[in-house]
């Protein structure tokens, strides 16, 4: 079930961590992790997830120039967005460039769980 698999790109290996719990309790299988935008689109190539829960914020390259890039590579990429308190004004760019929910942090269990369902079921 190729729906149900995610790549998790975050820069903090401990948010990385905490979503891979949540989703792996909910029958979701996580296929990769990448800790920049670079290695997210290599990644994402390499594995076409399902789904790819992207931190904006990160080195090398952002969530949102990545995403752009991955729905480049693919048109139907599906793109959750994740992001600390107060950066509001990225959700717009992120939407833009292609993103179909946003979730913030500190992640808040049923709304991760709500973001991914509503994108894959």
């Amino acid at each position: 079930m190729a729906e149900k698999t995610v790549l998790l790109v975050d820069d903090a290996a401990i948010m990385r961590m905490m979503l891979k719990d949540i989703l792996t309790k909910n029958g979701y299988d996580v296929v990769g992790e990448a800790e920049n935008g670079i290695k997210a689109v290599e990644k994402y190539k390499e594995l076409k997830p399902g789904l790819v829960i992207m931190d904006i914020t990160m080195p090398e390259m952002n969530g949102i120039q990545a995403t752009k890039n991955i729905k480049e590579f693919d048109a139907n990429a599906l793109v959750v967005m994740c992001s600390a308190m107060g950066q509001q004004s990225m959700v717009i760019e992120s939407i833009q460039a292609g993103a179909r929910d946003f979730i913030v942090k500190p992640f808040q269990h049923d709304r991760v769980l709500e973001a991914v369902q509503k994108v894959i079921g």
